[in-house]
């Protein structure tokens, strides 16, 4: 699949990174003009640069968010693609990224270093929101249904084999058949305590009996697909290859997966700036079910199409912005 504008922006984002700082980001890579999201006057000409995390979710998220101010008259500037969510968050605490998606999960942990997540989603979302707002001036606002958490997969054909429907089921077969249940593991999900470590823990898998292999995260999906090198893997709920190879989704039956609801994070003085900004991207928010983005993903990691191409006509056919 070929690929334009993400090697660039990548290439561009590593780039400012190794430099002093971030510098303005460069220009939209598609014009669009007012549909549902009329020009605002408030906004007129204001400068408003977006980020974004490396991957294929969050360069869409980002997009989205550059569309819907650029209709609304906003002087747009685009800094997605940017390598880790650690730089994400600095380069938005430090001025230089006005607004980004960023996840719950996220938030909670990985920013204000807590190790235990709110179970349920409106739960973490305020939790998340009230301590950043409190701790760093970082307002968090306009939480889509979407929940891009960790997730256990297995074929269609596996799913038949072995019964597995849960996570509680795999403890079961872990401990009855170890091939059987046989895994491959993302890198960083062999490591996280909200990935393999955690699990093992909560459902009271014995670790030492898991066949396990760590893989890079693209790999996980064909290889469970295929059955041979693994008949389970470890995957993003929204990721869209999950349709597209028919796998199967393990139910978190004891709720161990900590919630990973996009939101759109802003700085305090900007968003007390600029009001109008949420009330634009609440409607968007809305719209971005597990559904919906997980398609949106299958088309760019599946079908092989652009990013922004992809976001852009979603918000042409979501009517809030026209093609241009």
């Amino acid at each position: 699949m070929t690929r334009v504008w993400r090697p660039f922006a990548l290439l561009l984002g590593l780039a400012l990174l190794a430099a002093c700082g971030l510098q303005s980001g460069s220009a939209v890579p598609l014009r669009v003009g007012p549909g549902s999201i009329r020009p605002v006057p408030e906004l007129a000409g204001v400068r408003v640069t977006v980020g974004s995390k490396d991957f294929t979710e969050q360069n869409i998220l980002g997009y989205l968010i550059e569309f819907a101010l650029s209709a609304a008259g906003a002087d747009v500037r685009d800094l997605t693609n940017i390598q880790g969510s650690n730089s994400v968050r600095d380069a938005q605490l430090h001025g230089q990224i006005d607004i980004a998606y960023d996840y719950t999960g996220t938030g909670w942990i990985n920013y204000l270093g807590n190790e235990i997540p709110v179970p349920d989603e409106i739960g973490q979302f305020e939790a998340v929101r009230d301590a950043d707002l409190a701790e760093h001036g970082m307002v968090w606002t306009a939480m889509a249904p979407m929940n891009n958490t960790y997730a256990l997969v297995m074929s269609a054909q596996t799913a038949r084999e072995t019964g597995v429907r849960t996570l509680s089921d795999y403890a079961r077969l872990v401990d009855a058949d170890p091939a059987a249940a046989a895994i491959c593991v993302g890198t960083e999900f062999n490591v996280r305590q909200d990935g393999f470590p955690g699990l093992t823990r909560k459902y009271e898998i014995d670790a030492g009996k898991v066949r396990k292999q760590i893989v890079q995260d693209p790999v996980v999906y064909q290889a469970t697909a295929d059955g041979k090198q693994c008949r389970f893997g470890s995957v993003a709920a929204t990721d869209g290859r999950i349709p597209a190879l028919n796998l199967v989704l393990l139910q978190d039956d004891r709720g161990f997966f900590p919630k990973y609801n996009a939101a759109l994070v802003m700085r305090e003085d900007f968003a007390g700036e600029h009001p109008q900004v949420a009330a634009i991207m609440t409607p968007i928010s809305q719209r971005l079910t597990n559904d919906a983005i997980t398609e949106l993903n299958r088309q760019v990691d599946v079908d092989g199409r652009e990013p922004a191409e992809v976001a852009r006509d979603w918000m042409v056919a979501q009517g809030f912005v026209t093609a241009r």
